[in-house]
């Protein structure tokens, strides 16, 4: 059986990272929120499964200096660092699985992941996943999840997801989650499909 590790390493292998569906030109509706909650440059932000996403540079554009990208596929971070060149060296790069890295304690302003947590359909792994938040999140710091909605795909790159509402999220969670706000967002992969998300932003 294929690990979690050895499938998204073949994605990034065989699939330049323009190709895969979740790819954005620009991390927009993150970026927005990230800046409306943490607007000082200073703020410590953890992006999960930032992999060879955009976020990266929006937020080096914007002059954020204390950002950490974590990601389970080496290959993905290795991309990254490559497109932004230079600036990689302003930025900490952790190759670990989420659920099970270690992480400091009450370190980060904001947490940020995109299109992790519906990946997760094993409820001990979610159990793990918020336990990590918890631990690592300052107080009062912010946790920003953008899942597939309820009305979103089912599966993404040959797996299942767990779709969700801000509602059922904030239910996944626990308590020690106040709901901030919601968006929705159309995304259209690189072939044109839709995929319908929904990015919840909660408060500890």
């Amino acid at each position: 059986m294929t690990t979690r590790l050895e499938h998204w390493e073949q994605v990034y292998r065989t699939r330049a990272p323009e190709q895969v569906s979740w790819y954005q030109p620009a991390a927009r509706t993150s970026l927005a929120l990230i800046r409306r909650v943490a607007p000082a440059i200073g703020a410590a932000i953890l992006d999960v499964g930032g992999g060879a996403s955009r976020l990266v540079d929006g937020l080096l554009d914007a002059g954020y200096r204390d950002i950490t990208v974590l990601d389970l596929a080496a290959d993905a971070l290795a991309a990254a660092r490559s497109r932004i060149g230079d600036r990689a060296s302003q930025v900490r790069w952790i190759a670990a699985d989420i659920v099970s890295a270690g992480l400091p304690g009450a370190a980060y302003d904001i947490w940020h992941d995109r299109a992790v947590f519906h990946f997760l359909t094993d409820a001990a792994d979610r159990v793990r996943y918020v336990a990590q938040v918890k631990q690592a999140l300052k107080p009062g710091g912010h946790l920003l999840m953008a899942t597939f909605a309820l009305d979103g795909p089912p599966r993404c790159s040959g797996l299942d997801v767990v779709r969700y509402s801000a509602q059922s999220l904030r239910d996944e969670l626990g308590p020690g989650f106040d709901l901030v706000d919601t968006v929705r967002e159309e995304h259209q992969t690189p072939s044109g499909a839709i995929q319908r998300f929904q990015y919840s932003l909660f408060r500890m």
